[in-house]
């Protein structure tokens, strides 16, 4: 059947892809890792330190997953080049068959690419979860309620993904949407695939809030960091910080105290400025945002060291016209166009329904190739 030579030149044209996969991994280190690590979860005092138990375990998931889902992918190329040869030799014209086979050819092509853009996660900050604060900027209630859109967007990302969101901090609009909002996306390498989301975000929409229905234009910033588990070298004084206290507020549901637990933390030289209101006690949530303020006194560190804002933190931006990376356009055509990378898709209400893998992979494969910004070519005025 032409049908099936077709498809296996294509899955034929796979190989190289999957050689270099399989090379770059270095699989042979990964499993003698694999075996380090059972060897230590034998030990009777494994457990005596939960915390490095805790990531140990899920260090050895994570490489275990990976072995298995490599070692199924390679023997999965094997049969799919057998059952075409088999179907092709028995002379069989078999439309269910060849549907069957194109589905898995379908699959493994997927796999390999998600296998693929994973592994272009080898930055120190990569493996963390994630944590993002967004922001509404010029557009008034608009820029509110685009806030609001774009946190459904990441939630249900995340859930796409199995990852868990914790809200850290909320403010409500003061007529609709969110003026500010803090959260926490908890998921392996979840810092790493959600950094290509750190800038300003723009929509450009007929307003429900303009009673002439007139087009707007809207932005929304998102700030993006790790969250770094690790002890950080960073010495915070106290005649630098100045600490707040407020009541918890906002639709944050039910896990958000309403008590004047609420922390605000400014560090006085640099402005820097982070929120906390989610945990049970003033102390937690004190905790959590000191955590967050040596995080990014970390990074600012580390940027000044290293002279790369751009590959940790991302370019600082006015949350305003002309400095978006991304611009998602609802009238009078539908189009969402990141101004890095280039990738476009038409299916705006796919992509607020949480379908980012497209501009989160076109990033990181832009970002391995060197990241040069190509402009923004909406065409919108």
């Amino acid at each position: 059947m032409v049908v099936l030579d077709n498809m296996k030149v294509e899955i034929q044209n796979l190989k190289p892809t999957l050689d270099e996969v399989t090379g770059s991994l270095d699989l042979e280190g990964k499993q003698k890792r694999i075996e380090e690590l059972n060897r230590e979860m034998e030990e009777p005092t494994f457990w005596d330190d939960a915390d490095k138990a805790n990531k140990k375990t899920k260090e050895l998931k994570t490489l275990q997953d990976l072995v298995e889902k490599m070692a199924t992918l390679n023997k999965q190329y094997g049969d799919i080049i057998d059952m075409i040869d088999m179907t092709n030799e028995e002379g069989v014209d078999d439309d269910e068959m060849a549907a069957e086979i194109r589905a898995d050819l379908n699959d493994f092509e997927q796999t390999l690419e998600d296998i693929r853009i994973a592994n272009l996660l080898n930055g120190p900050y990569d493996r963390y979860n994630a944590i993002l604060k967004l922001s509404a900027g010029a557009g008034g209630t608009e820029s509110c309620d685009w806030c609001s859109i774009l946190y459904r967007m990441y939630t249900r990302w995340a859930e796409r993904h199995g990852f868990t969101v914790e809200v850290l901090d909320l403010l409500d609009g003061d007529e609709a949407g969110i003026k500010s909002v803090t959260f926490q996306i908890n998921g392996v390498n979840a810092y790493g695939y959600l950094k290509s989301e750190k800038g300003v975000h723009r929509l450009v929409r007929i307003s429900p809030f303009n009673a002439q229905g007139k087009r707007q234009t809207s932005f929304v910033s998102n700030d993006v960091m790790p969250d770094i588990e690790d002890n950080l070298d960073v010495e915070v004084r106290t005649e630098d910080i100045r600490v707040d206290t407020y009541r918890s507020s906002g639709a944050g549901g039910q896990h958000i105290n309403k008590t004047s637990s609420a922390i605000r933390i400014t560090h006085i030289p640099t402005g820097i400025v982070v929120t906390c209101q989610n945990e049970r006690s003033q102390f937690q949530n004190k905790d959590k945002a000191m955590q967050m303020l040596k995080a990014k006194l970390y990074m600012l560190k580390v940027e000044e060291q290293e002279a790369k804002l751009a590959g940790i933190r991302g370019e600082v931006k006015d949350n305003a016209w002309g400095s978006q990376i991304r611009s998602y356009v609802l009238q009078p055509y539908t189009m969402v166009n990141d101004t890095r990378t280039g990738e476009k898709s038409s299916n705006a209400d796919g992509v607020l329904d949480g379908d980012l893998d497209q501009f989160i992979n076109a990033y990181l494969k832009w970002l391995a190739n060197g990241g040069q910004p190509v402009g923004d070519e909406t065409g919108e005025e």
